[in-house]
């Protein structure tokens, strides 16, 4: 007996239902980043191992899919090695390859490479998926698809801004409710700094990101297991839970970092930030929170997190600034800032809420039924007609019976069916039934085209 076929976990199928869900998330946020003039591009699904490793830290580097060299990879491999079962040294010399992680340090290496063709700033965006080896659970895949858009090139903050913009305009289209977090890593440094643990920031910020999922206490445990003493931890505890008007928390931070100029320039660069923001009537509330720490090593300044209101689910968009990311592939002093929206989250939220148009999932708008040959030879150029007018319309292949040619029009819920029998072609015309209402209308082609556009 055949073995029954199954996929990888964290990985799913997606049906005709499924597809047109997801290709309303991505053509409504594509549409989005074209209003504000980001432009598409797409990298690899495989990079280097020399391209990925060493940007995400090091728990990120523990979550790349490597890939086997191809043709006989144990060639250079000793016997010795083999029964040393060193597995980060067998993996070194196994695999060069690895699938992206995320889509930003592709970007990263994709600017580098191509520096001499961009024109900067250089405003992108990239619909691609990327593979983490995490452990699957809800909302938690190990292949999903992000939705990025990054300017490179550019130190204003109003790019901050206008993505602050980018995130409230799509989740308004959406009709989700969201939390817009934002913080900024200098003002980390600045609270590492102060407490004096200036080289724990790493530590510190990997530690307190994981707030909201294992709680005040654990977060101290794993300080302490990271070397910060009890003193540290403690000035730490006011600083993280702080509370109040992002206008009052911002003025609270900045008496407490008074003596850090690191920390006072990422107070400032966020009150910028808040008090534009203030004038651009975002639909959705921006929070100042100074638990969000994002774990991604590449970060330098403003960093941002989304989080859905009416679904228990994580955070569904991120990202932040990261200065001297391309710095690390020979193309030094180049910013840039972006964000990344979290299209299967995005879906889960949007299928939790019921929030689709009905259009967004309706493939054929109108199904021919096939009575026979005279019948479909009349009504193939009516079909062409119809089409060209943009409905999308296709006639069943066979002259089944009606019943089994009806239900094929529920399944796909079709919701307009056109009936050619010998009286419509005698008299040149289509009925139309309205699948929903029952109700039947003889029309002309022309009037079957206006009803339907």
């Amino acid at each position: 007996m055949a073995q029954k076929p199954n996929i990888p976990k964290g990985t799913r199928d997606f049906g005709p239902v499924e597809m047109a869900k997801r290709n309303y998330i991505f053509n409504t946020i594509r549409e989005v980043y074209a209003l504000y003039g980001f432009q598409q591009i797409e990298t690899p699904a495989m990079e280097t191992l020399q391209t990925l490793m060493g940007k995400y830290g090091e728990e990120g580097d523990k979550l790349l899919f490597k890939v086997l060299n191809s043709g006989d990879f144990l060639n250079k491999i000793s016997d010795e090695e083999l029964q040393e079962r060193n597995s980060l040294h067998l993996a070194a010399k196994l695999c060069e390859k690895g699938l992206r992680y995320d889509l930003t340090v592709p970007f990263a290496r994709y600017v580098v490479m191509h520096r001499d063709e961009l024109q900067l700033p250089f405003k992108r965006y990239q619909i691609q998926p990327v593979w983490r080896a995490d452990r699957p659970q809800k909302g938690r895949y190990r292949e999903f698809y992000q939705c990025d858009a990054d300017v490179v090139g550019s130190d204003s903050l109003l790019n901050e801004v206008e993505l602050m913009q980018i995130v409230d305009t799509v989740f308004s289209r959406f009709g989700i409710r969201v939390q817009i977090k934002i913080n900024n890593r200098k003002i980390l440094s600045g609270i590492a700094e102060v407490i004096g643990a200036a080289d724990k920031i790493v530590d510190i910020t990997v530690a307190i990101d994981k707030l909201d999922k294992i709680g005040i206490d654990n977060v101290n445990q794993e300080l302490r297991e990271d070397g910060l003493t009890e003193e540290q931890i403690q000035k730490l505890q006011p600083i993280i839970s702080l509370s109040g008007t992002n206008d009052e928390k911002l003025s609270t931070i900045a008496q407490v970092l008074k003596d850090s100029e690191t920390g006072l320039k990422g107070v400032e660069e966020l009150r910028f930030i808040l008090d534009t923001l203030k004038s651009a009537d975002l639909k959705n509330e921006i929070q100042l929170d100074l638990t969000l720490a994002r774990g991604l090593n590449y970060y330098t300044g403003a960093i941002f997190e989304v989080k859905a209101l009416d679904v228990q689910i994580g955070s569904i968009t991120g990202g932040g600034r990261y200065d001297n990311l391309t710095g690390i592939f020979g193309m030094p002093g180049l910013s840039g800032v972006g964000i990344s929206f979290g299209a299967d989250r995005i879906y889960d939220v949007l299928n939790q809420l019921d929030l689709y148009p009905k259009d967004s999932v309706t493939t054929t708008q109108l199904l021919f039924i096939n009575f026979g040959d005279k019948e479909t030879a009349y009504s193939l150029p009516i079909i062409n007609k119809v089409r060209a007018r943009g409905i999308r319309a296709e006639i069943f292949p066979d002259a089944a019976k009606m019943k089994k040619q009806m239900s094929y029009a529920n399944a796909k819920q079709i919701p307009y069916v056109a009936l050619v029998g010998e009286n419509e072609m005698n008299e040149g015309k289509i009925t139309l039934k309205n699948m929903e209402t029952g109700e039947q209308k003889l029309l002309t082609v022309n009037e079957l085209i206006d009803a339907l556009i």
